[in-house]
């Protein structure tokens, strides 16, 4: 029963693997160009595994800023999961403080995305959250360690448009969530709100700002229309 779930879950990642091999191949080639090997690059992606604080890690990292900024700077792009957690909890309270500590780790928007789609008319399984988990997980370890491995015969990553996999990810997960009139409206305001703030807000607040008021915006609105 275990591993029927979990193959499920590992099934249900293959978008998701899909996904992060080109995204892992051009973190491993970034991460390379900016001086870590390729055990480095695959430890920091099994410990941290999250794509848009490690690519901004592995860009400050070249930059030479200080360890102080890019833990500050990476924990501040890194809040918006703590929202994705709040909103996987109330499915998942049942479940006991070990497994819970094992999906927080490797929560990501990727993962939350597909879950909370998948629990919207099934009960949650933590075999299939697992194999959906870890499946996705050992795609991007691998894909960014492959990445590295190649770096050194791609020079100058960035003429190959290779800085942006990760907003190109992020733009095709935003255009398969729009599926109405309410998440195209929080869509546009969540843009809006992000650009405005960081013209005025500095560090990466924006993102964290933009996240709570576009959700709350979200659920306004889907009580006005009684939904």
């Amino acid at each position: 029963m275990f591993w029927q779930g979990f193959v499920q879950g590992s099934k249900t990642a293959i978008p998701i693997v899909l996904g992060y091999f080109p995204l892992g191949l051009a973190f491993g080639v970034l991460a390379k160009d900016a001086g870590l090997n390729v055990w480095e690059t695959l430890i920091m992606s099994f410990m941290v595994f999250a794509g848009a604080g490690q690519f901004i890690a592995v860009g400050l990292l070249k930059a030479g800023a200080t360890f102080v900024t890019i833990v500050a700077t990476t924990f501040l792009v890194n809040l918006r999961l703590f929202l994705m957690g709040m909103a996987l909890q109330p499915k998942i309270k049942n479940w006991s403080k070990l497994r819970l500590g094992i999906i927080a780790a490797e929560i990501t928007d990727e993962t939350f995305v597909v879950a909370s789609d998948h629990y919207s008319d099934h009960e949650p399984s933590w075999p299939f959250h697992l194999g959906l988990n870890v499946t996705s997980h050992m795609a991007w370890v691998i894909s960014s360690g492959l990445g590295a491995s190649v770096g050194n015969l791609i020079q100058d990553p960035a003429r190959f448009g290779l800085n942006f996999a990760l907003p190109a990810m992020f733009i095709a997960l935003l255009v398969g969530q729009i599926k109405n009139h309410t998440t195209l409206i929080v869509a546009v305001a969540a843009g809006i709100i992000s650009l405005w703030a960081r013209t005025v807000i500095p560090g990466n607040w924006h993102i964290l700002l933009a996240t709570v008021v576009a959700a709350s915006l979200g659920v306004v609105i889907a009580k006005w229309m009684g939904k």
